[in-house]
């Protein structure tokens, strides 16, 4: 049975096959579906379940912080496993939580059975990205990866308010458990292990640990300002005084500047070559520019002005600090490191903005999670620039 999905493990798949790079693609669009729509998803748990905002907070914290430590474990055996073996399993385990989240409205029970989808999740995001990390174009490649990821957002955030209207909080989650199945028909074109399938991109250099340390370190940081802002987007423009409509426009607006922000990633790579400095900086400086344009937001026009700039510059950035992590060594190890500290943070983040709001006054989310992009910033300059001197090329 098992085999009838996963397909011959002898056969060498090459992650660069249109194929290959077509399922990984799917299937990394897949694991963080929730995530992706997560504002929208806080919102119908507050408005249709009768969460509170902290207790929206803690649930979508929970489903992050069971992808966050799936991740963390494949760092110790994904290259002892067979990848599609546990990617089947992984997609069968998150669909059994997105079906069983729907029999409760219980705060913590609901939390738990996110953890248990989002375990599953984690598997497919950690895998699927690593395997675009062993391309031999991964900032091209991991570029289109989020720019079709922030298309199903877009999709996402347009049909999200009818849907509730329509089927409510169950059938939104009944879906998601039907999207986890669809991805069974593509694990058998997805690598079987990062040894031995795929090839690594020209200009790897394997860097000093300290280096690889920070680099990692950076993806922690920047997605836990990532996550900090995220899950309260829709409430930061709701309490701004727009109407839940406008927010909604101007996040599906926001998506559509998110895709141009991948899409210029993967349309420039081949031009910085190796040095990624500028390309990073250009992004977080407009982060950091979206998050001080939410401060004291007034009306529904200077809130999407942010949020497309929010979104433009972090999958801008997204491509890159992946792309710079799968040219530091030869095999992927160093992705499968840096999604897990990329999901940590996205874990750590929502929790960490639940404990600082204070009477549905946002600002101190927004501060926290500008300083945390300006930190990500000054731990990613030194890889990058150990990097480049090593090769110059």
């Amino acid at each position: 049975m098992l085999n009838a999905i996963t397909g011959d493990d002898n056969a060498a798949i090459v992650a660069d096959k249109r194929i290959s790079l077509i399922a990984a693609i799917y299937l990394g669009i897949v694991g963080p579906a929730i995530f992706i729509v997560q504002p929208g998803f806080v919102q119908g748990l507050v408005e249709y379940y009768g969460f509170s905002a902290k207790e929206a907070g803690y649930v979508a914290s929970a489903e992050m912080w069971g992808i966050a430590l799936t991740t963390l474990a494949l760092t110790f055996v994904a290259n002892r496993v067979n990848w599609r073996n546990i990617l089947t399993l992984a997609i069968l385990l998150a669909a059994a939580g997105n079906f069983l989240s729907v029999l409760t409205q219980d705060v913590v029970i609901f939390a738990t059975l996110r953890a248990l989808a989002g375990v599953g999740s984690g598997v497919l995001i950690s895998l699927t990205f690593t395997s675009i990390g062993l391309t031999s174009n991964p900032d091209r490649n991991f570029g289109f990866l989020i720019m079709w990821i922030l298309a199903y957002g877009a999709a996402g955030f347009l049909l999200m308010p009818v849907a509730y209207t329509t089927i409510g909080m169950t059938g939104v989650l009944f879906f998601f458990g039907l999207l986890n199945l669809s991805a069974l028909a593509f694990v058998r074109y997805l690598p079987a292990s990062g040894e031995e399938h795929a090839r690594v991109n020209d200009n790897t250099v394997v860097l000093p640990k300290l280096f690889k340390a920070l680099a990692v370190s950076t993806m922690f940081i920047y997605f836990v300002g990532q996550g900090v802002v995220w899950a309260y987007l829709f409430l930061i423009g709701s309490n701004g005084g727009s109407t839940e409509q406008e927010v909604s426009n101007g996040l599906i607006l926001s998506q559509f500047f998110g895709i141009a922000g991948a899409f210029t990633s993967a349309m420039v790579a081949s031009r910085i070559g190796n040095s990624r400095i500028f390309s990073i900086g250009v992004g977080i400086a407009g982060s950091v520019l979206s998050l001080v344009l939410m401060f004291g937001i007034k009306g529904a026009m200077i809130y999407t002005v942010a949020v497309c700039v929010f979104n433009y510059a972090w999958n801008m950035t997204h491509p890159f600090l992946l792309a710079a992590l799968a040219s530091f060594d030869r095999t992927g190890q160093i992705v499968v490191y840096g999604v897990a500290g990329q999901m940590l943070g996205l874990a750590v983040g929502p929790a960490l903005a639940a404990s600082v709001i204070a009477e549905n006054d946002y600002s101190n989310v927004i501060w926290l999670g500008l300083i945390l992009f300006l930190v990500a910033f000054f731990t990613i300059v030194p890889p990058v620039l150990k990097h480049k001197a090593d090769n110059p090329a």
